[in-house]
This record gives structure tokens, sequence and C-alpha cells, in this order.
């Protein structure tokens, strides 16, 4: 069995939809297993209507009402006049969103997120699952939330690896064409859990790994893993082979096209990862396998924007040894805040840490009761793999100062 995988972007509207029928029939759909993300900016919609949940209520059915127009017009393109059983079943979902807001009584954000932002998930692949049938090409949609099972760490879900593998194999019919959900799964109470943001990636590896799969394509809007996010650096070039360990260092990183935990459970088993345009599906794209660590061998640029960077020195000149150390790695986890550089020197703790959880004045607060802390928020962090002195001078090109600075025989970090 293959494994497909399409991203939000490609399958931000009904032209996109139809590509992805005509990637499929192209490069063949027979025992093939596709995961598909919501549709382009249905996440961050989704993320704007549970704001206004907590924030501004009465914002709350706006929000949703544009989003299902958003879908309804995807939908109007698609199947023209035979879009009644469709619909019908997109404003059931919506319902059920509704029905969620009304009847909650959880205060717990992070809760009431996944529970949301899921249904992106299934809004996309409904509609595919839907226009794929009315295309004459039968196909199943499957639940993913029935197969994979988590624990209650909600918006960063651990697998239950186990009784997932046992869910796949029972429930995933081969030689079928099947349309399930990135992202999402459930805990043992049955409430939706989600992966992480780009957790689609870490789905497909998941069915992949259970299926004993051939391979696993992602299909993005770039020609394949690019040495840098053509959004952000110039002249970026194609890499056409990576290693599993030189793919995982760089998700590690954090560049953007695989997710850092999708390359573990296929370099256990050595299936073979494809990174392919969804443009061009034809072309060779790049392969992430046993071989070459990194081939061409050029330096790797990543950044992650509006960063933290968090400097805390003891208040009275103690040494900040393994104790304070652990102690501060303990809230870093309690508070959900996910650790991207650290350096320390005898008496001071400098972390570059992300706020997506929105919990850092919490952290702050228990933080200053026991160090000296200082907060500099909207920083960026820039990692370069396998830098020279080209690559060292791109980042004193930016002329700001260098707020920290590491380095390591292939990886280079600055914080700006």
């Amino acid at each position: 069995m293959k494994v497909f995988k399409f991203g939000g972007a490609s399958v931000k509207d009904a032209l996109g939809v139809k590509n992805l029928l005509s990637v499929i029939n192209k490069v063949g759909h027979q025992d093939t297993l596709v995961v598909v993300s919501a549709m382009g900016k249905t996440t961050n919609a989704l993320e704007k209507i549970i704001d206004d949940y907590f924030k501004e209520k009465d914002k709350t059915p706006e929000g949703i009402y544009e989003l299902k127009e958003f879908h309804l017009n995807i939908i109007k393109d698609l199947f023209e006049k035979n879009s009644f059983e469709i619909e019908k079943r997109i404003h059931e979902i919506f319902d059920e969103i509704t029905n969620f807001f009304n009847s909650n009584k959880s205060p717990i954000y992070s809760f009431v997120y996944d529970q949301v932002v899921s249904y992106g998930e299934i809004l996309s692949t409904t509609i595919i699952h839907h226009f794929i049938k009315f295309s004459g090409i039968d196909n199943f949609w499957l639940d993913s939330r029935n197969c994979i099972k988590t624990d209650d760490y909600y918006r960063a879900a651990n697998l239950n690896w186990e009784l997932t593998q046992k869910n796949i194999k029972l429930q995933v019919e081969k030689d079928s064409l099947i349309i399930t959900q990135g992202f999402i799964g459930s805990n043992s109470n049955n409430f939706t859990t989600t992966l992480g943001r780009e957790g689609s990636d870490y789905s497909a590896a998941i069915f992949a790994y259970a299926l004993n799969a051939t391979s696993v394509t992602i299909w993005k809007d770039v020609p394949g893993v690019l040495n840098g996010d053509p959004r952000v650096f110039q002249n970026t070039q194609l890499l056409n082979q990576i290693s599993y360990r030189e793919a995982i260092e760089l998700a590690f990183y954090g560049a953007s096209v695989i997710h850092p935990k999708t390359l573990q459970p296929l370099q256990r088993k050595e299936i073979p990862l494809y990174v392919k345009s969804f443009e061009n599906p034809t072309k060779t794209g790049t392969s992430v396998s046993k071989g070459k660590a990194i081939e061409p061998n050029i330096p790797c640029y990543i950044v992650k924007k509006n960063q933290v960077l968090l400097r805390l020195s003891s208040i009275d000149f103690s040494f900040i040894v393994e104790k304070n150390i652990s102690y501060i790695f303990s809230l870093l986890h309690e508070y959900q805040m996910p650790v991207e550089l650290i350096q320390n020197s005898a008496i001071s703790f400098s972390v570059c840490v992300n706020n997506k959880y929105k919990r850092l004045e919490e952290l702050v607060l228990v933080l200053r009761s026991k160090f000296n802390v200082k907060v500099i928020e909207n920083v960026d962090l820039y990692t370069i793999r396998h830098f020279d002195k080209n690559a060292s001078k791109f980042i004193h090109s930016f002329k700001k100062p260098i707020l920290l600075e590491q380095r390591t025989q292939e990886t280079a970090q600055f914080v700006i």
C-alpha cells in the first residue's frame, strides 16, 4: 500500500481538489491511503473562532458562517447542480460545531481547541471523498479518530502505538482507495486530540508504519525539499537526496517541509519518503531514504520567527546547577513551552522558546519567584546546517544585533 499526504495549500480551493484528483489519476490510486489536511487557511479561521469564543462570544456565529460559506462555495464549483447530498452533510458538520460551543462546559483552551480545530480535516476529507466518488472512482472515507489513539495532552498528543496499529490494521481495507484525515486522533474517552501543528505528515507516517507501506509521498507546492524556504530565502536549491538522519536533524531545527516526528517511524521500517510537487507530479522531487547524508552538499537555512528569548540569572549570584536547570525544564514542560535553543553559564541560563500556546505570562510569573528574568519577545531563530563562510556572512548581512549565538561542527544558530 502507498500513502499520500496532501497539505492545505494543495486543496485550498476547488481547483486544488480537482488537481488532487488529477495527481492520483496520473500516478495511480489502487491500494492507496490518502491523508488530507484542512483546506487552505481553515485551521487559522477555526483558531480565530475559538479565540472569539473565549474573548468575544458574540463574534463566534459570524466566524462559523463565513467558514461555512467558504466550503459551500468550493462545493458549488466542484459539483455544480449535483451538490445536494454533500451540502447537506456540510451543514450537519457546522451544526455539530455550533452545538459544541453551545453545550461546552470546559474552560480549558487546549481541550476546546482540539474539539473544534479538528473539524477542518473532517470538512476537507468529506468534500474530497464525495468529489472523487462523483468523478466515478470508488473510495472509502475513514475517520482517523477511530484509528489513531493518544493520551490527553491536547494540541500535542502522544501516540498509543500499540492500540493505534491494531485499529489501523482492523479498519483499513487494502486494495482500495482510502481518504482520511491528518493531524487528528482521539483519547481513551473518545475526545478528539491533535498531533501538533503540521501533524498531518506525522499521521501519514503512522498509517504507513502500521500498514508496512511501500512508500509515503508528501505532495507540496514546492518541487521537493529545498535548502531553505523560498518565501524567506533567495536562490534556494532542490535537495535530491537526504538520509533519514539528516532529515531528522533538519526537521528538529524547524525545516517546514517535513514534520519532526514524521521521520522516526519511517526510518525504523526503512519506508522511503518522497516530497514532490503537486503541480508537476511526474518529476522526481526529493527522496528521504537510506543513502547519502545530503546531495548536493550545500548549506541549509531554517528560520523560526516570533520566538521568545528568556534570560534567567540567579537572584543571589549563586551557581545555576543541575537542580536549577531541572526545575526550569519542568516548568517549560508544565507550561507547554517548546524549547528551541539553550545556553548556560555559571550564573545565567538563556533559552529560546516558542510561545505557541500563549502561556508565557504564566511561566514568567512563576520563574520570577526564583530568578531574575529578562524577556525579549519577537526574536527570530536562524539555523544553518552545513554552514560555511558565505552562510555566516548571510547572517551578518541583517545588520541586527545577534542576541545569542551557538555553533557545533555541523550547525550554527543565531537569535536575532
